[in-house]
């Protein structure tokens, strides 16, 4: 398949991917695959022969269709594209994607928007998760400018709030069983409130947990380390084996610098991330709200539901509400605002 294809691109939250349709790419997983590696440029470090940024946060896809589920407006599957193997993988979901999918549903003439503000309810298809996107559409079109700002993406744009529906709260949310558990001598809170994500203090790998990126991607040994624990915490998880996958993010957590709940830094799972994943950091935030778990007691909370996730680039602010009468706890709700901004519209020539 070479025809030109209709897309969208947008940046959602600190992401940038492509948006489609389900009914404009092939039905069939593979060569839906070999076709957005070829879009994308994949594999090559450079992308350069497709649209994607030769990074993970920024070689991303969206494809969206009807929900068949019952008051649920729209699918969205999440495909990760790797920038430099032939690969695209299912396996884990993206919050700052997520962000795009409502305005981008409207755009396509799934949903109708109200003249004001508009809510669509979207399945994650790679987790069966719900959630509920809520943003402004003056005159039934989206509002991309506005006053929201979010560390890590210049410029404000308008607020869209998302409200996660998967608080089920069952073992899930700490997949082991467990509040904390040792691997390799080295304790961890393995959490999952949307994002796989393995919680291990700094301080376990000597670091301060306030080192810059390059710093921490430039550390072999480091790296090493991060990739071993990350295997085993894996299997821990009911994952399996996790060397071929981009899930669980191991996040290394520390005392906040400037006034937050905590401060992280984040694998993804080599590469170190500029800031943190939306549901990333709703997870380490549901970690550190448990008491014993790890960060717990390095976590500055400052009362009620609001916390927000220090990273490289500024902090996160998510809303988690946690039930811990009830073991293991059970989350209550968890929500964070984000932005997106259409980039362009319009048709891609794959290689």
């Amino acid at each position: 398949m070479t025809e030109p294809i209709r897309a969208m691109m947008m940046r959602g939250g600190t992401s940038k991917g492509a948006y489609f349709l389900a009914s404009d790419l092939p039905s069939d997983p593979a060569e839906r695959d070999d076709l957005l590696l070829r879009v994308m440029g994949s594999p090559d470090p450079r992308q350069i022969d497709g649209i994607g940024g030769a990074h993970p946060l920024t070689s991303k896809v969206a494809v969206i269709s009807p929900s068949a589920a019952d008051g649920v407006d729209v699918d969205y599957l999440f495909l990760q594209v790797v920038v430099d193997e032939a690969v695209v993988t299912d396996k884990q979901n993206c919050g700052n994607i997520l962000a795009g999918v409502g305005p981008f549903a409207v755009e396509r003439g799934l949903v109708d928007a109200a003249d004001g503000t508009t809510s669509v309810r979207i399945r994650m298809v790679n987790t069966d998760g719900l959630v509920t996107a809520t943003f402004p559409t003056p005159g039934g079109r989206p509002r991309y400018d506005g006053d929201a700002r979010i560390d890590g993406v210049p410029g404000t744009a308008a607020p869209i709030l998302l409200e996660f529906e998967d608080g089920s709260g069952d073992s899930r949310v700490f997949p082991t069983g467990n509040i904390t558990d040792t691997f390799g001598g080295i304790d961890v809170t393995c959490v999952d409130n949307g994002m796989p994500v393995v919680v291990v203090a700094a301080s376990s790998f000597g670091l301060t947990g306030y080192e810059s990126v390059a710093e921490l991607e430039a550390s072999g040994d480091l790296l090493e380390r991060v990739r071993r624990l990350r295997l085993e915490a894996g299997k821990a998880m009911g994952l399996g084996d996790v060397s071929g996958a981009t899930v669980p993010k191991v996040s290394l957590v520390a005392p906040p610098r400037h006034g937050g709940t905590i401060s992280t830094r984040t694998f993804i799972p080599v590469r170190v991330h500029q800031s943190i994943g939306v549901l990333g950091g709703v997870s380490v935030g549901t970690a550190v709200m448990v008491p014993g778990a790890v960060g717990s007691d390095l976590a500055h909370p400052a009362g009620g539901t609001r916390l927000e996730i220090e990273h490289p680039s500024g902090a996160l602010q998510v809303e988690a509400e946690l039930d811990t009468t009830v073991t293991p706890p059970r989350v209550v709700r968890s929500g964070v605002v984000r932005t997106a901004r259409k980039l362009f519209d319009g048709t891609v020539f794959p290689r």
